[in-house]
């Protein structure tokens, strides 16, 4: 288990660096030259060298990645002389819009990305897989037509016209709640549930009527399985062949698309946070975007990869706790 929990890590190392290899090379092999865009419209060619030789831009691409590498793990010194600046550990360079370091921008949004993760997750794990279980146990039966015509239907709903939707009914409407924002948690849990709900609503539709057919797949061919026969043979209760051996067999591909999702979802959603108004990874990533600030782009990009990779290495290791076959097979 420690020599396949070393290679997995080895290989998430290798990810994230080729990752962070490719996005450096984009951003710092367009057209467009960073140190004009740093510095403004109005602005000398003398200063525009200057700004160059500040931001290490007037050495060999090679160095200027090693050097970005190397800051995130110890840190580095930006410029020279007097506009020397200390970049602490992890070092993600500045924002060249705002000049505050690309890691406390992180930190800043982080918590509302976690916030609107978590909340939604919860929302459709538990929703679609209620949905796709009892579709699965009614097989063929009025029910289950009607749950799978609704999933469909559900599926069908993109998140630009649900979060709009929701925001005119309850919100214009109805005046059942104000303008959704963030209030952090420590702020007030209720108010910080109160404004994230809708977005959870928004972004757990579309999932939950995923995942409710992929449980519902699922469990109808786990519960068509010979030992879940021999389960029901000897005697045991329907409840425990259904959850502890049915259930369980037929969470292995669902750990899969959550770990996946849910890794996605933490480097940003960046059309609900944008609808929303919430002040997230993804609203940071579009804003960079838009104002071309390559440091803050590049570090949302590479936040994202982590967690994809770390959410891929965790699903892998859950693996051998869902199903006692994968561990034999590791």
């Amino acid at each position: 288990m420690i020599i396949y929990l070393a290679r997995r890590l080895a290989a998430v190392a290798g990810v994230l660096l080729v990752i962070c290899a490719v996005t450096f090379a984009i951003f710092y092999l367009l057209p467009t030259d960073p140190a004009v865009t740093a510095c403004g419209k109005s602005c000398s060619p003398e200063r525009i060298a200057e700004i160059r030789n500040q931001m290490g831009l007037d050495r060999p691409l090679p160095a200027q990645f090693f050097d970005y590498v190397t800051g995130i793990f110890a840190g580095r010194t930006l410029g020279s002389g007097q506009y020397a600046i200390e970049c602490g550990f992890p070092c993600l360079g500045y924002s060249w819009q705002s000049g505050q370091p690309v890691w406390d921008l992180l930190l800043e949004s982080l918590p509302v990305t976690f916030s609107l993760a978590v909340g939604a997750a919860t929302l459709w794990v538990i929703g679609g897989l209620s949905v796709g279980v009892v579709s699965a146990l009614r097989k063929d039966t009025l029910l289950d037509r009607t749950l799978v015509v609704s999933t469909v239907a559900a599926a069908a709903l993109p998140i630009y016209f649900v979060g709009p939707m929701l925001l005119y009914v309850v919100v214009q409407v109805l005046q059942l709640m104000p303008y959704p924002g963030y209030t952090p948690f420590g702020e007030g849990p209720l108010t910080w549930a109160q404004n994230l709900v809708l977005a959870w609503i928004a972004l757990a539709i579309l999932s939950a009527a995923m995942y409710a057919r992929q449980s519902r797949s699922s469990m109808i061919e786990t519960m068509g399985e010979p030992y879940i026969r021999t389960a029901r043979s000897k005697g045991l209760h329907e409840r425990t062949v259904v959850v502890k051996h049915g259930l369980r067999a037929a969470l292995t591909p669902i750990v899969t698309i959550f770990g996946m999702d849910l890794g996605g979802l933490m480097g940003g959603a960046i059309i609900t946070e944008s609808i929303f108004g919430l002040p997230g990874i993804g609203k940071l990533t579009v804003n960079s975007i838009t104002a071309q600030d390559h440091p803050v782009v590049l570090g949302t990009t590479l936040l994202a990869a982590f967690f994809i990779v770390i959410a891929n290495l965790v699903v892998d290791l859950l693996y051998g706790i869902v199903d006692p076959r994968v561990r034999h097979a590791a």
